[in-house]
């Protein structure tokens, strides 16, 4: 925990010269960030991750369809029962100290209701999805799990569209640490619940398999409101 580190950096001899050189390295950071934030635009996909800006390469058809798959049915269920707002891939997530782009992210409806038109940087959301590709699972498992955490997101999804799978995780907030609930498999025909998104509700084969996604949109669109 943040108080268990502070404790820790306090007992240092050093410890004075160490938050010294860390304050001016965090205020150079935040520069860049800034100019990274006037820099991007709506053709680039890029994030800004402990002072570096990352790149986004194409990905692969199967991350494509996991997040085309996913985000339709989460976002016609949301809109269906207005329950918040569902964003994918362009929406910038501005935490303490890094910008990310999420695969895909909801926010409920108390937050949706206070975005603006004009509106780039958002909140964290109460539910984060990550789509894994080679590029990106050491951020997707590393840094961005614990930052997202840390930073009050309540749910986080992490697709393994190689195993064809699903990890569910829920926040700890006596710990700001996310907790394992389910792996989930397609060939296991298993069901992914969501624990910030009520009522909703879908197999797991929806989200890599098209004729599945739609007989489960369907299924979706008919049930009624809560």
């Amino acid at each position: 925990m943040i108080e268990n580190r502070v404790a820790d950096l306090l007992e240092a001899p050093d410890a004075k010269l160490v938050i010294e050189r860390v304050q001016a390295i965090l205020e150079d950071e935040a520069q860049r960030r800034q100019t990274f934030r006037e820099w991007l635009t709506d053709d680039v996909k890029a994030e800004f991750i402990n002072g570096e800006v990352i790149m986004h390469s194409p990905t692969k058809r199967r991350h494509l369809e996991a997040t085309a798959n996913l985000t339709t049915l989460l976002r016609v269920y949301v809109h269906l029962h207005d329950l918040g707002t569902v964003d994918s891939e362009k929406a910038l997530v501005g935490l303490t100290r890094n910008d990310y782009e999420p695969d895909i992210c909801y926010w409920n409806q108390e937050t949706a209701a206070t975005f603006q038109e004009d509106q780039m940087e958002h909140p964290a959301p109460d539910l984060v999805v990550e789509v894994l590709s080679r590029s990106t699972t050491g951020r997707d498992r590393g840094v961005k799990f614990e930052d997202y955490a840390a930073h009050g997101v309540r749910e986080y999804w992490i697709i393994d569209p190689v195993r064809q799978a699903v990890e569910q995780y829920q926040l700890d907030t006596a710990t700001m640490a996310f907790a394992s609930v389910a792996v989930l498999y397609l060939d296991q025909d298993d069901t992914l619940e969501a624990l910030t998104v009520p009522g909703f509700r879908i197999p797991v084969k929806a989200i890599f398999d098209k004729k599945t996604n739609v007989e489960t949109l369907q299924v979706l669109m008919a049930k009624p409101s809560s």
